[in-house]
């Protein structure tokens, strides 16, 4: 998985955040925008400094991208998406993230095989 798996553009993460549906939990938000062109699924991540000194954001940001990568094969294509991690999200490790970003892509119908990978 290359490059394009992230979102990297400014006016392509307000294009998510404008237009597209958000779901949320204690640790995570997530937001959603069908992308008809698109034939994969791209992901942006949001740390902000609410979580920490750039130690913490940076382990929080790497897990999130190692968790974008697992679970990309999984997810029906044609989305955008956008991760923000909440205060919460310092706190957590690996496992509480993936299963909270699991149960929002649940939540939004996202996962083409639901139940295949724990």
């Amino acid at each position: 998985m290359g490059k394009q798996l992230f979102l990297k553009k400014n006016r392509e993460f307000l294009q998510v955040y404008q237009q597209g549906k958000s779901k949320a939990d204690r640790y995570l938000v997530l937001y959603v925008l069908r992308r008809k062109d698109e034939d994969g699924v791209r992901f942006g991540l949001s740390v902000g400094r609410k979580l920490g000194k750039a130690v913490r954001r940076n382990r929080v940001r790497r897990r999130l991208r190692e968790i974008c990568r697992r679970l990309g094969p999984s997810l029906l294509p044609g989305y955008w998406l956008v991760i923000v991690a909440r205060p919460a999200a310092a706190e957590a490790d690996y496992h509480t993230l993936a299963a909270s970003l699991r149960k929002l892509l649940q939540k939004n119908g996202l996962l083409a095989e639901e139940g295949s990978r724990k």
